[in-house]
C-alpha cells in the first residue's frame, strides 16, 4: 500500500488520539515523586509511550522528564522534536479548552496547534513507514519534551543522559521549513518603592496591579485595585479612554474600593500584533491620570512611555533588525505590582545577527536614574542553518511535492526545540495564510491539516533517513 493511503487509512485513529491527548490538562504544576513537572504532564508523557508502544516502537521513559520512541536501524539518529505541555488555558473558550471537542471539522483545544496535534501527526507518520516496509538508513527518533513553555529542563535532561539526533525537525512552528529563529530573552524589570503613594493629585491610590499568565503568553487579563475617597472622576475618565482608544476596561466596586479590569487579547509572546497586551493598555491608562511623583506613579509612567503598546522594544532602547530575520520583539507577559514594589516579566525574540549583550546594553542605558533594576533570566541564542543546507532542501522537497506551494524557507520569532540539538529546523505544522492560534483562547487544527501534516512528516521520514 502507498505511504500516503496508509496515513488516509488511519485518519479515525489519528483524530481519536489527538482528542485523548487534548482532554490530558498537561499544564506544568508543583513537582510529585517521579513528576518533575507534575500530574498532568506525566499523564500526557505516559499516554504517548503507551500509544508508541501499542504501534510497535521501541520506548523509554527518562525519569518523567522526557521520553522517547524510535524505529530503524543505523547509527545515526533522525530526530522529531515535539512537546506534551501546554501553557494554561486562559478564559472565555467558545468550545471547552480541555474537551478536544470537533465543530466544523476542525478539533478545539489547548495544544491542538501547540504541540499535541502535531506530536500524534509525528507519531502516526512513523507508524505508516515502519508498516510500509520502507527500509531506513537511520533510526527515527520521536523525543517527547515536557516543558517547553516553561523551562527545558526536560530536554536538557534528556540531551544529557540520552544520544542526540545527529539531524532533527521540530513540528512546532510553521511551513515552510524554518531556518532560523530569534534569540530568546525572559528578563524582570523590578523596583522597590521607597516612598509610599499616600494620594496622587486626583485622589486615587493605587494598591495594586496584577495580570499575565506566563512571560511568552500577551496577556488577556490585568486588573488594577484602587482606593481613595472620591473615584468617580476616575471612572468618567476610565470610560472614555476606553471608547477612544477602542479598548476594553471595566470598573468594579467592591469593600470600599475599585477594581478596573482590562481585557485584552492573548497571542503567543511572539507576535504581540496579533493580540492585545492587556497589562500595557491599562498602565497606559493609569499614566494617563493626574498622577503624583511617588516611586509607585513613577514606575507607571515610565512603563507608559518607554514600553507603551509597542511591540517592537524601540523607546526602551532595543529596537534592532537585521535583513535576515526582521525586528526585535518585545512582550511584556506578567506584571505583579503593590505598593512595596513592581515586577514585570519580559519576553524578547531578538535577531539572528545580534546578542543578548546589544539588546541589555541598549535597555539598562534607558533605566539609568530610574531606580529600575534589569533582573536576567533565560537566555536561548538564535537559531540559523543556511537555506541551501541539506537538512532544509530535503524537507523543502517533500513540502513542494505535497503543497504545490514553491515559496522560500523563512525565519520566526518563536523559539523551537530545534534550537536544543547541533543541526535541525522547525518544519510546520502551520501553513502559510492560517491564523496562529497558539497560546489564544479556541486554539484548533483542522482536521484535513492533521492529515496533510502527518503525509508531509512521513515523506520527511523517508526523505531523511531512507
Amino acid at each position: 500500500m502507498d505511504l500516503l493511503a496508509r496515513v488516509d487509512n488511519m485518519r479515525d485513529q489519528i483524530i481519536k488520539s489527538t482528542q485523548e491527548l487534548v482532554r490530558i490538562r498537561s499544564v506544568e504544576e508543583e513537582a510529585q515523586p517521579g513528576m518533575p513537572f507534575g500530574k498532568g504532564v506525566n499523564d500526557a508523557l505516559e499516554y504517548v509511550l503507551k500509544l508508541s508502544e501499542e504501534m510497535g516502537f521501541k520506548t523509554k521513559n527518562l525519569d518523567g522528564y522526557a521520553g522517547h520512541a524510535e524505529i530503524g536501524e543505523g547509527d545515526e539518529i533522525v530526530g522529531i522534536l515535539v512537546h506534551l505541555d501546554v501553557v494554561p488555558e486562559g478564559s472565555n473558550w467558545t468550545y471547552p479548552p480541555y474537551g478536544g471537542e470537533i465543530h466544523d471539522n476542525k478539533i478545539y483545544g489547548r495544544g491542538t496547534i501547540d504541540d499535541k496535534g502535531p506530536a500524534i501527526a509525528a507519531l502516526y507518520a512513523m507508524k505508516a513507514v515502519l508498516d510500509s516496509g520502507i527500509p531506513l538508513k537511520k533510526r527515527v527518533r520521536i523525543i517527547f519534551g515536557t516543558d517547553e513553555e516553561s523551562g527545558w529542563e526536560g530536554i536538557k535532561y534528556y540531551l544529557k543522559h540520552e544520544e542526540a539526533p545527529t539531524i532533527a525537525f521540530a513540528p512546532d512552528a510553521e511551513y515552510p521549513a524554518i531556518h532560523g529563529e530569534k534569540g530568546i530573552l525572559i528578563f524582570n524589570l523590578e523596583k522597590e518603592f521607597k516612598n509610599n503613594c499616600t494620594a496622587c493629585d486626583d485622589g486615587i491610590r493605587i494598591v495594586s496591579i496584577k495580570g499575565g499568565n506566563a512571560p511568552n503568553m500577551v496577556p488577556d487579563y490585568c486588573e488594577a485595585v484602587l482606593a481613595g475617597n472620591d473615584l468617580s472622576k476616575v471612572r468618567e475618565a476610565m470610560e472614555t479612554y476606553a471608547k477612544e482608544n477602542e479598548v476594553h476596561l471595566e470598573w468594579e466596586e467592591k469593600d470600599g474600593q475599585a477594581v478596573i479590569k482590562s481585557h485584552g487579547v492573548s497571542a503567543h509572546g511572539s507576535l504581540p500584533e496579533s493580540g492585545q497586551n492587556a497589562i500595557s493598555q491599562l498602565m497606559v491608562f493609569l499614566a494617563s491620570l493626574d498622577l503624583s511623583s511617588c516611586d509607585l506613579c513613577d514606575f507607571i509612567k515610565f512603563y507608559a512611555k518607554k514600553i507603551g503598546m509597542e511591540y517592537y522594544g524601540q523607546s526602551i532602547g532595543c529596537g534592532i533588525e537585521d535583513d535576515v530575520s526582521g525586528k526585535l520583539i518585545f512582550n511584556v507577559g506578567l506584571i505583579d505590582l503593590t505598593e512595596e514594589k513592581a515586577k514585570v516579566v519580559v519576553n524578547i525574540r531578538y535577531p539572528v545577527t545580534s546578542s543578548a549583550e546589544e539588546v541589555y546594553s541598549g535597555i539598562e542605558k534607558e533605566l539609568e536614574g530610574t531606580g529600575i533594576k534589569l533582573v536576567k533570566g533565560e537566555h536561548m541564542k538564535p537559531l540559523y542553518v543556511p537555506a541551501d543546507d541539506e537538512l532544509v532542501v530535503k524537507l523543502m522537497d517533500v513540502y513542494r511535492e505535497l503543497t504545490g506551494d514553491d515559496r522560500a524557507p523563512i525565519t520566526i520569532g518563536g523559539g523551537t526545540y530545534a534550537r536544543a540539538v547541533t543541526k535541525a529546523v522547525a518544519f510546520g505544522p502551520l501553513f502559510p495564510g492560517q491564523p496562529e492560534l497558539a497560546h489564544q483562547k479556541d486554539e484548533f487544527i483542522g482536521v484535513d491539516d492533521l492529515i496533510l501534516n502527518t503525509k508531509i512528516y512521513a515523506k520527511a521520514i523517508v526523505a531523511l533517513a531512507g
